[in-house]
Order: C-alpha cells, then structure tokens, then sequence
C-alpha cells in the first residue's frame, strides 16, 4: 500500500493531526482524526478518503479500504497513486474485475510510472483478456524493452491469442534478459509446441533441465512432450529424472509407475504405485494402477490387502468397486461383478470398465449384450488422441505395399551371402494375435532347453535399422553379419541365452516379417499357430489391447478382417518365395490334446518330451507379468469355452465372412458362410 502522506501535504488540521498520530503509531486515533475530518466537512474529501483507504488496508479490512479508495478515486481519477492503492485492495479481495475497470487504458498510457500498465496487463492475462494484456505490456515494453516480467508474460498473452509465433519471439527475448529464469523455457516450449516445432521444444526442455538441474519442471513437461511423440525411452527418461529430483510428488510417482509398466518393469512400477499412495493415500489411479498390474500377473491374492487398504484410507466406494469387481471376476462370480461394476463411477477408467462389463457378459452368455458392450469398449479407444483408426489404415496400406514388393525378381535380386558365424538361428513363433500363441509358449517356457522372449524388440530394432524390407536386396555378407550381431546382442540385454538352450522368439506379427527373418536367419524355423479365422476375429475385437498401430485394427471387425488377409497374404506370399521350415500347431486340437499336439512339435524342434511342462498353470504363475490379452486365461485349466465360440456371434459376423471364408477353408475349417462349416479332422 502506498503511503499518500508522502504524495500529498496535508490539508487542514484533521488530515495533519491524522497523520502525525499515523507517525506515532497511534493508527486508532488517526483513523478518527481523519473520520471526524470527513464528518466536519473541513479538508479534501478524497485525501481523507485516500488515508483512510490506506489505514483500513493496514488493519486488514479490505472492505472499507475499497470503499474510502472507490471514493477517493472517483474524485480523483487521474491520481496514479489512489488507483494503485484502490487497484492492489481490490486484487487482495479477489474482485480482479473491478480492479481491472480500475486500471483503464486511458490511465495507462498516462502513466509515466507505468505501475497501471503492469497492474492492467497482469489483471487482463488472469481474466482471459489477452487482447488488452498486450497491448498493456506494449506499453512497458516500449519504454522498458529490456523488462523481463512483461517479455514473459506478453509471450504467455499471446499463446492465449494464438498468436504462438509472436510468443516464442517474447520468451526467446526474455531468456536473453534473464537466462535463470525457469518459467520461461517451459513457456517457450509450450509455444513451439503449439507451432509444432517439436524438435526446437525438446532441445529447449533439454537444456532447461541441463541448466535447472534441482527443478523437476523442465524433465516432466519433456516427459510429457515425449510421450507425445510416442517416444517411450525417451519419456521414461524424463520421468525418471524428474522424480529423483522432486521424490516427494504423487503425480510424478504415479507417471513414473505407469510408465514402468508399459516397459515391464514390474518391481519398479509396484514401488512407485506404493510411494504414490504413501504422498496421496486416496490417489485413486495409484491403487486402480496396482490391481490392474495384480491381474496381469496373475496375483489376485493381493486384491484383497489391496482392497483393505484402499478402505482404511478412505478411498471411494466407487474405486473400491473396480477393484472388487476384478476379484469377483476371477472367483467366477460374474453377476455380483457386474451388480458391482453399477458402483463404478463413469469417470473412472471408463475404457477398462466398459471392456470388463463386456467380459463379464460374455461368460454369462448374454451374447448380443456382450457383443454391444465390446463395440462400446472399442469406440470409447478410437477416440483416444493418438488416431489409432488412422495408424491402423497406414499399417494396412504398408503391409499391402510389402506385398506388391514380394516377387520371385526381388527376391532373385538379393546379393548372395553366406552366414558364417556360429550363432543358432532362433526358432519364430508366429500367428495371427488370439490364436493360441500365449498359451503354447507358455507351455514351451516350462521346457528346460528353451528360453521363449514374448514380444520384445530386438527383431524391430534391427530392422529399423536396416531400412525395412526395401532394405534386404542390398545387403552383403558384411551387413547381415552385423544385423545378426545386433540382434543377439539386444536379445542379451533382455535375457542371456544359456549354453545349449533354443531361443524361441514369440512375436505373432511376425507372420508378416517373414522375408526379413530368412535374410538374417535362414535356418530358421518358424511354428505358426493357427485356430479357426472367425474365432480369431471376434477374439481380437474383443480384447483390450494396447494400441500399437497392429492392435489398432481390432477396433472394428471390418479392419480385423482387412488385417488378417492382408497378414496371412504376406505369409502365404512369402512361404511361396522361400523355403522356411514351418511346423503348425492348430489350436483346437492343442486345447482338445494337450500333450498330442505338443510332443510332435518338441521332437521337430529337437527338444525331448517332458510331461511336466504341459503343467501350463505352474509355468503361468511363475513367469511374471503376462503382458497379452491372454493373461487371465494362460493361468487357468485349459478350457475349450472359446473355441468355436463364434457360432454364438455369427449375425454379428456375417460381414466379414466374405474376407474370412477362403482362408476358413484354406486351413480345413470349412465355409462359415455355411451353417455346417466346421473344422476338418
């Protein structure tokens, strides 16, 4: 508050005892001196007015400072100082409104102090009013063009506009006045970001966090540029980063476990969930994060102590309910799960909670309601803002341009090489999602001479390195090798591969990937899994998968169709260009006769029978997250439920029949068009 004794002299006796009382400490007498002044007419009416204001600001009654001040400013509304005064009660009060008509632009410009302008600037910024924001700090920075407060937030003003080039032109202006000023960077990157200048964005958060090495700000919002970007290394990073420098933040502890668990990194993603709930005991996506990473590792004995604690610190019966309802799924107790989902609050992972309604409809046989549910589940995921429909028809349309690139003249153009290091080729285990493949390398990682690795990168690395298939004709000896090195070696970061074990590489999509494989591994053998196509459509259409741009098609039957031609095309194409050594597992019988449809796959792969490892179960609770959408069935006795299960769904599938039809009969299942299609012997 500024002292108006020191702007004005004082005028007759009652404003000179006033403040001479004011001087002395005695503020009850002076506010009477200057109250009487009023009373008695002697004097200027807005100076006492303006003392008042002063005194009654001191003492915290905020109201009557306003109303001597509004008084004072009306008599004099040229007077800087009155405004000011009036301007600073009324922000300290929350009327940023009023305050604003106070601070007019009219006073501004006439300022020479430019104390209105800054007032004006910043009130109009708070209220949204970006337009008069700058235009008040252009009139700061016009005399003070070296004004770091009014080059960052004009640079934040005209964010709000739009205006984002105009911002970054600010904010780089502002990191040139003062470079130790952190907002300003993550300003700065926030506008090149809105420009889409993602890259200039990453290098700034870069150096911000280079710069500002205690301040978690600069590595969180490059988290949450990279995870944008669908960059997950570099997001994880940080992450990372940012929670060793503030430990102490739920959100960040929340992010980092999340993130964890995208990578598989279990143990580190349980602890940061448990640290997020220990900084915020009722931070619901920390305990809904839990159960979910429980289900997926087959631990449902911790949903209760879960559950437990949940209620001890008062979270929600509504979040309570999702938890409880994945446990009474699991205990098969499907219509208290779904009474209990009714509790779910529609906010709370509206995507998994229509998935589980949909689940737990099916096991109870209500098909046309399931299949209703499932379609939910699945539009609920295509407005997620990632375009997943969008990545999913690029897929498509790459796989179709691979496969006007796959003929006998490209193949016969590839350079002649000879593989001449020592390494085994890993066997392939391939086949189109749904189709058995958990299962089967579950019961092949209960076998003691194989190591199965479940849908991990190395294969994808290399290959991007290489430049894709187009790639392949162009490789020599000398690339090959390297590439074959490469993968071994990322597959040893993974998980070492021990003397004597046969390195199995379970990746289904690999169906399509089969031209790269023979160029790096031409010994290798591939055991595709095959069940019948329908079932396989229905089975990924009702998964919730994470959405990469493969499980991107299963949002839709129609592009589950589309994407399983297009697969099966690619390998059918492929198998016709190259003589790979295919061993199929078909997973009807595998369910039907567990041990008559593995034994002859472990005696082809060289492996010897072992009746302890068909003990899938066993297998399933040791081996840790299961990250398909298999997960809950892998750990189960083998059933027989799903198969054939597309009969019950037929009305709802009788629109990609006509693509699913010649590969039904191609594998020996029959025309489902036909009402007596059914498998062959």
């Amino acid at each position: 508050m500024t002292d108006l004794t020191s702007s004005h002299s004082p005028d007759g006796d009652f404003l000179a005892r006033a403040v001479a009382l004011a001087r002395r400490g005695d503020m009850r007498g002076a506010r009477e001196a200057a109250e009487l002044g009023l009373r008695s007419g002697a004097g200027q009416p807005a100076t006492l007015h303006a003392f008042l204001g002063m005194v009654c600001a001191r003492a915290g009654e905020r109201a009557e400072a306003a109303t001597h001040l509004k008084s004072a400013h009306e008599a004099r509304p040229e007077d800087v100082t009155i405004a000011c005064n009036l301007i600073a009660v009324l922000m300290e009060d929350g009327r940023d409104e009023d305050a604003l008509a106070v601070a007019t632009e009219k006073l501004a410009q006439s300022d020479a102090s430019l104390r209105i302008a800054r007032y004006r600037g910043f009130l109009a910024q708070k209220l949204e009013d970006f337009e008069a924001a700058v235009k008040a700090y252009e009139l700061v920075l016009a005399k003070a063009p070296r004004d770091f407060e009014c080059l960052n937030n004009i640079g934040n003003a005209r964010a709000g506009l739009g205006d984002h080039a105009g911002a970054v032109e600010a904010l780089r202006r502002a990191i040139e006045v003062d470079p130790d000023a952190a907002p300003s960077y993550l300003n700065l990157s926030s506008a090149l970001i809105a420009l889409e200048r993602n890259e200039e964005a990453e290098e700034v958060l870069k150096n911000a966090s280079t710069r500002f090495r205690k301040d978690s700000r600069p590595p969180y919002q490059l988290y949450v540029l990279m995870k944008s970007l669908l960059k997950q290394e570099e997001a994880l990073a940080a992450v990372e980063q940012a929670a060793e420098r503030d430990p102490n933040v739920a959100g960040i502890q929340l992010k980092l476990a999340i993130e964890y668990g995208v990578v598989r990194r279990t143990r580190e993603a349980e602890r940061a969930y448990r640290r997020t709930i220990e900084l915020d005991p009722v931070e619901a996506d920390a305990y809904l994060g839990l159960a979910i990473q429980y289900e997926h590792m087959n631990r449902e004995e911790e949903f209760a102590p879960l559950l437990k604690r949940a209620r001890e610190n008062g979270l929600s019966d509504g979040h309570c309910a999702f938890i409880e309802t994945l446990e009474l799924r699991r205990m098969g107790r499907f219509e208290e799960g779904l009474a209990r989902l009714e509790s779910v609050p529609k906010d709370v992972e509206p995507i998994r909670t229509a998935h589980i309604r949909a689940t737990l409809l099916e096991r109870l046989m209500r098909t046309d309601e399931a299949f209703a549910a499932f379609a939910e589940a699945n539009r609920l995921q295509e407005e997620t803002p990632t375009d997943p429909i969008g990545r999913a028809a690029k897929l498509r349309a790459e796989i179709r341009a691979e496969l006007d690139l796959l003929t006998p003249a490209w193949r016969d153009s590839w350079r002649k090489v000879d593989i001449e290091d020592d390494r085994a080729d890993p066997v392939f285990l391939v086949g189109f999602p749904r189709s058995g493949t958990t299962l089967l390398d579950t019961i092949l990682m209960g076998h003691a001479g194989a190591l199965v690795m479940e849908e991990q990168p190395p294969l994808n690395i290399v290959e991007q390195e290489l430049g894709g298939m187009a790639a392949l004709p162009t490789l020599d000896a000398a690339a090959v090798a390297s590439a074959r090195r490469r993968y071994f070696e990322e597959v040893e970061k993974l998980q070492p591969v021990g003397e004597g074990k046969l390195l199995i590489d379970k990746s289904p999509l690999f169906l399509y990937r089969a031209p790269i494989i023979y160029r790096l591994f031409p010994r290798a053998k591939f055991i595709l899994s095959l069940r019948h196509p329908c079932d396989v459509a229905l089975s990924c259409f009702m998964s919730n998968f994470r959405l990469n741009s493969a499980m991107a098609n299963f949002l839709r039957l129609e592009n589950v169709a589309e994407f399983y031609d297009l697969c099966f095309s690619h390998w059918r194409t492929s198998r016709a260009l190259f003589p790979i050594e295919v061993h199929t597992v078909v997973y009807e019988r595998l369910v039907d006769d567990v041990g008559g449809e593995v034994g002859p796959l472990l005696d082809w792969l060289g492996l010897e029978r072992n009746s302890e490892m068909l003990d899938h179960r066993k297998t399933a609770k040791a081996r840790g997250l299961i990250t398909t959408a298999s997960y809950s069935q892998v750990a189960e006795p083998i059933y027989k439920r799903a198969s054939g299960r597309w009969e019950r769904y037929r009305p709802h599938l009788e629109a990609i029949f006509d693509v699913l039809a010649p590969w039904a009969e191609t594998f020996g299942y029959g025309d489902p068009r036909k009402a007596d299609g059914f498998p062959s012997s």
